[in-house]
């Protein structure tokens, strides 16, 4: 924390009084503080206050004169190592999100190329409102780093749960953790979110295809695995388009989700969020739909109904074989139920993927609905077999890869 340069941002929450601690806080661990604060902000802490800790000049005001004849907030956005946003109300988050620039603090994070850490207060509801929550989504996949909140009594009577400013401490651990990485490398922000910059477009869950109003053709698929990729790759920093069949999972924060209902719909939208720069296609798209859905409940008679199958279009195969506009990385999946290696070799090669993802999905591994996973990873060089893992480490260890992948083909370009 030695020599390095903290702008505060102190938003208008009953928890600014918690920013005098931490101001004395980071002096006494070497920082100098610059401090910004919200009009909402002065009316709990006094700028006079705020000025004795940090022994320096309070900005309050984006239309000072003296200040904004040398384009003051985008001197104040430049000159520090790392902002601070606490207390980060709600207003100030959607304001962040949204991008508005209508007072000294929102203006000052809209103009910075600095690591900003945000650190929320609000009442617990206010928290938990979808609309935070998706405000929230936004800084994240924009880069900002969070700490808090944390959960216990609020200030209203009768009031608990998650909104509590984080301690002091913990505010400090933070913020050197993000300053640490800063000095290792000049890119360290990059590492962190080594898919910065990218389009990932992901697929999952399964198709239903209808038979007639009331009946359709599916698959076991749960879609918790398409949905932890896509939730995995934009916490590296892509953009993620998920393209999801019919599950009963929340939509992942950060991430555009098209719902579709049969292989056609999926297909479609595929080809409408097309280009990216990795393709994950892990949906368990219905291999065959009915010739023509019936347009009434189809009723029980003597004899028994047939039905009349065509093939679904071949979604990974397509895009994988695309002259024009392909993906740099193409990643298919293989539910299998025997012989998995040589199944996922052979369609690999077949549907012109680059790598296949392959798992027995057979009733005793528990992998359709289940949270785990054991899969093997096919690639044009090699197959490997990973342990078997959370969904989520698998998702994580699967984008982790793809980003080393294109940062190899990046390198190799130059």
């Amino acid at each position: 924390m030695k020599q390095q340069r903290i702008l505060l941002i102190i938003g208008g929450g009953i928890a600014a009084y918690k920013c005098l601690d931490l101001i004395r806080r980071l002096r006494e661990a070497g920082a100098s503080v610059r401090a910004v604060m919200t009009r909402a902000g002065t009316q709990f802490v006094t700028p006079l206050s705020v000025g004795a800790l940090t022994n320096e000049r309070v900005f309050t005001d984006l239309f000072d004169l003296d200040d904004e004849q040398e384009i003051g907030h985008i001197r104040l956005s430049r000159d520090a190592d790392l902002l601070i946003v606490a207390p980060a109300t709600a207003d100030l988050i959607a304001k962040m999100a949204g991008g508005h620039a209508d007072d000294l603090a929102s203006t000052v994070l809209l103009a910075t190329d600095k690591p900003v850490l945000v650190v929320p207060a609000m009442n617990r509801r206010m928290w938990l409102n979808p609309a935070t929550q998706r405000n929230v989504a936004q800084l994240r996949a924009d880069g900002m780093y969070f700490v808090g909140p944390n959960t216990g009594e609020m200030a209203e009577r009768d009031e608990a749960g998650p909104g509590r400013l984080a301690e002091v401490p913990e505010i400090i651990v933070a913020a050197n953790k993000i300053l640490a990485e800063r000095r290792s490398t000049p890119v360290a922000r990059l590492i962190k979110r080594p898919l910065l910059g990218r389009h990932v477009l992901v697929t999952s869950g399964p198709t239903h295809e209808p038979i007639d109003p009331v009946r359709y053709i599916a698959n076991r698929s749960s879609g918790k695995q398409g949905h932890a990729i896509a939730r995995a790759a934009a916490g590296l920093g892509a953009r993620v388009t998920l393209v999801t069949g019919p599950v009963a999972l929340p939509d992942p924060q950060g991430v555009d989700v098209v719902h579709v209902e049969t292989a056609q719909e999926m297909f479609r939208a595929v080809e409408r969020n097309l280009p990216a720069d990795v393709a994950v296609f892990a949906a368990a798209v219905a291999d065959w739909r009915t010739a023509a859905e019936a347009q009434q409940k189809l009723k029980k008679s003597g004899d028994k109904p047939s039905l009349d199958l065509v093939e679904n279009p071949d979604i990974l195969g397509n895009v994988g074989k695309l002259r024009s506009g392909r993906p740099l990385l193409v990643i298919g999946f293989a539910a299998e139920t025997a012989n998995v290696a040589g199944e996922a070799a052979r369609k690999r090669k077949s549907k012109g993927a680059d790598w296949i993802v392959a798992n027995d999905v057979s009733a005793p591994t528990g992998t359709f609905g289940g949270d785990s996973n054991t899969v093997r990873l096919v690639t044009a060089d090699s197959a490997e077999d990973w342990p078997p893992l959370s969904k989520d480490e698998v998702a994580l260890r699967l984008m982790q890869r793809a980003a080393e992948h294109l940062g190899r083909g990046a390198a190799a370009a130059e």
